[in-house]
Formats: structure tokens, sequence, C-alpha cells
């Protein structure tokens, strides 16, 4: 019975999403049991297609890409897929109507990275922070409104906004593996061997801007996603408030991070703020 097939499938999604990011899968857990499970299939997804640009150096990316690529398309026109990743995630594409151009979107900036390593002018990086954050808030958005086109139309901006800032945090905390590792530079107009206090603040007052915009499409979300997407903002707000502190030459040194015991606290003091309305 496919229904089987389709429990092992959700059940793989669930172990990449809790597999690779301690802090999104404690995130995701705090929504409701009515979403949770789009929201593993999402994650899956668009972390599948990250690991072969990131990090499968020995063997050829292109080719790997290429095939995931075409069973992406197999698995959204005939609505199933032998690779379980992407049989979870047609479902949820199909079931609350996920723009394909959100898709397209994603899947194009991830294949950027097999060849592009510097972003000179704001209008790429704009359109690459786009592709690869604010499209996959929005595929999220088309689960916690349940494909409502009027909520999601209001809350979309927000949304973009909340993705852009996530995405950015992750890129000056992970400045040196990118720099060193990948080669890669996502800021604009930013000379990464001599990073300054200057450079770093005009970053964090940026996402500054992106987290106030995200946290008014927070407090409008439907009950059944707001603690759990309020949770990822405090971390990600968090995050960043340890960026702030940290020395510009550090942060090319090192990765910062929030310790486990840190985002259980976040989560108590989270909940509390979210029951008392304080967000």
């Amino acid at each position: 019975m496919k229904s089987i097939f389709d429990s092992v499938s959700h059940k793989c999604s669930k172990v990449v999403t809790n597999s690779y990011s301690t802090s999104f899968s404690l995130a995701t857990k705090m929504l409701s049991d009515s979403i949770r499970q789009d929201i593993y299939n999402i994650y899956g997804f668009v972390r599948f297609a990250d690991e072969i640009v990131d990090s499968f150096h020995d063997y050829d990316k292109e080719m790997l890409f290429a095939e995931f690529n075409r069973a992406l398309e197999m698995a959204l026109e005939h609505k199933i897929s032998l690779n379980p990743i992407l049989n979870s995630f047609q479902e949820t594409y199909h079931k609350y109507s996920i723009d394909k151009h959100l898709v397209d979107s994603f899947m194009k900036s991830m294949r950027t990275d097999l060849h592009k390593n510097t972003y000179l002018t704001d209008a790429e990086y704009k359109q690459y922070i786009y592709g690869s954050a604010d499209v996959v808030g929005l595929m999220c958005l088309k689960v916690f409104v349940k494909g409502n086109q009027e909520k999601y139309d209001e809350l979309k901006e927000s949304a973009m906004s909340l993705g852009s800032a996530f995405q950015k945090v992750n890129f000056l905390r992970d400045l040196k593996a990118d720099f060193e590792d990948l080669s890669r530079t996502y800021f604009p107009n930013t000379d990464l061997n001599h990073l300054d206090e200057a450079s770093k603040q005009a970053i964090i007052t940026d996402i500054e801007n992106d987290f106030y915009k995200g946290l008014q499409g927070i407090k409008n979300l439907p009950i059944e996603a707001k603690f759990g997407v309020f949770m990822a903002y405090r971390y990600y707000s968090q995050l960043l408030k340890r960026l702030k502190k940290t020395p510009a030459l550090e942060i090319k040194s090192t990765r910062i991070r929030v310790p486990n015991y840190k985002k259980f606290e976040l989560l108590t003091r989270s909940y509390v703020k979210y029951q008392l309305n304080l967000m």
C-alpha cells in the first residue's frame, strides 16, 4: 500500500530535519500537529538540494544536482517519487498549491552555488537571497495559512523579510566556512580579508530591519504556526546578538553558535512571552 511508503517518506523528512538542525527542529516541534509534518517535508527538500552544492565535494555536483532536479520535476508532475524526500515534498506542494515559481527560484539559487562564488552588486545579492531564503519562507507560509490566498498575500512581505533575516544571519555566522572552505563571498561591497566593525555593523543593521518587518508578520500568523515561528525568530535574534558582540576579526575566524542549554532557555522565555502576548 502506498500509504506505508508515504509514512516512511514522512519519517525520512523528519529525520533529515532533526539530524541537520537542532534549532529548526526545536522550532518545528512547537508548531501544531496539523502542519508540522508539512514543514518537515519542505525542510527535507531544501536541505538535500543545499547539501549537494555545499557538501559533496568529492563527487560530481553538477551531475548530482541535475539528477535531483529531474527527480523533482518528475515528482511534481506525477505526484510520486521513489526518493522519499521528494515524495514527501510533492505531497505538501500539491496539498497547499505551492507556486511552482517558488520551487524554480529556489533551485536556481542552489544551482548558482555550483559556479558563482562572489556577489558584487546589491541586485545579485538580493536575487540570491530571494531564491535561497525568501521563497522558502513563502512555501512555509502557504502551509501556515493552509492555502488561504488572502491571508498569504497579507503576510507575504513579512515572511520574505524573516526569511532574508535568517539567511543573512547564517551568512554572517558562517563567514569562515563560506570564505575559506567554499571560497564564497555573499555580502557585496565588503572586503572579507579586512572585515571591519563598520562593515559588520552595516550588515547587522540590515538584518535588524528585516527582523523588525518579520516580527510584525509573526504577530498575525494563525495560532497553529505563531509560537513555532516566534521560537525560530527568538533563536536567530539571540544568534545575531552574539554576532553583534563579537569583534569583526573574530567572526571571520570562528563560528558563533547558541549552546543547546541556551536554546532551551530561549524556549522557556519565548513561551512566557507568547502566553503573555509580549511578542
